[in-house]
């Protein structure tokens, strides 16, 4: 087992507590011995890992290494030894936005409004540097404290990859609750497959629950592909805004050629009403920076637009 004393240094960091652990790696929380600087120590067993895994852990180094934003978990440093990899990481005190939904239940639209511009912040860098996260959910987006509106960063890279304009993937991944149609069919698939998951992260902050369920994977997935009108929990439409549930309706939808063809409709309708200020404010800045994502051409049409 990989278990430290309070003393133990790796690197230049005293290793405190464990966070967590997984098949083959813990977390550690640890502190620099100069700067006092706070960061989450990721101790991997080399001899735990598939040469797939492997792969993925040093694409994920890759991309991280290259990457400075506020939006986007920080990877300060990378190191080995004969047996072990450490990822030296941005510490984040408030834990991930499961266990935050998980406390709260269902937060108001405003709060879902502060957490889905960070989550499209981070998205546009992703995009600009052609790549895709593929593993979009809630334990993966992790927040910087327990305030009730965090900084909310993008982690865990371990599925992302490269994709320039009109390449497509087609590798099986990602996380059932929150893996685009096109993903589960084994079809090729682009960016736009990350806004589906962004469009179930939505949902499920502002009803407390994901937008489809099952008893076992092969009925989510069914009920998935079977769908055809997003369904809200008894009593939500009512308490919702109609640009919110608009836009819920317009990621979560099967066809992706669809998912930023819509969006635009409504978020030009809503800039045009002035008076639905509050409604212009939540698609102006959350659906900005979605459509910006999947779409160059789309982003241009909103700019001539806006």
């Amino acid at each position: 087992m990989m278990d430290r004393q309070r003393t133990h240094l790796i690197g230049d960091y005293v290793i405190g507590p464990r966070l967590g652990s997984g098949s083959f790696a813990v977390v550690w929380r640890a502190s620099h011995r100069v700067s006092g600087l706070e960061v989450a120590v990721k101790e991997i067993d080399k001899k735990l890992l598939s040469p797939k895994v492997s792969a993925n852990l040093r694409k994920e180094i890759s991309i991280l290494s290259t990457i400075h934003h506020p939006n986007i978990i920080r990877l300060y440093e990378a190191f080995e030894t004969a047996d072990r990899i450490y990822l030296i990481l941005e510490y984040c005190d408030g834990g991930d936005l499961a266990a935050y939904i998980q406390r709260h239940g269902k937060v108001p639209e405003l709060v879902a409004r502060h957490f889905m511009r960070q989550l499209a912040a981070g998205l546009q860098v992703l995009q600009e540097k052609h790549l895709i996260h593929r593993d979009l959910k809630p334990q993966n987006l992790l927040l910087s404290s327990h305030e009730e509106t965090p900084l909310l960063k993008i982690g865990d890279f371990g599925f992302a990859r490269s994709l320039t304009h009109n390449e497509l993937a087609k590798t099986l991944c990602g996380s059932p609750l929150y893996m685009a149609p096109e993903i589960i069919q084994n079809k090729k698939y682009d960016a736009k497959a990350d806004l589906w998951s962004v469009g179930a992260i939505l949902f499920q902050l502002v009803t407390g629950r994901p937008p489809f369920q099952g008893n076992s994977q092969f009925q989510l997935f069914q009920n998935i592909l079977m769908s055809t009108e997003l369904q809200f929990p008894e009593g939500a439409l009512e308490k919702l805004h109609p640009n919110c549930v608009d836009l819920c309706r317009s990621l979560l939808r099967k066809n992706p050629g669809t998912y930023i063809h819509v969006c635009v409709t409504y978020l030009l309708v809503a800039l045009h009403t002035m008076e639905q200020y509050v409604a212009r404010d939540w698609v102006r800045s959350v659906a900005w920076h979605l459509f910006y994502i999947a779409d160059q051409e789309t982003t241009l049409l909103l700019q001539l637009n806006g």
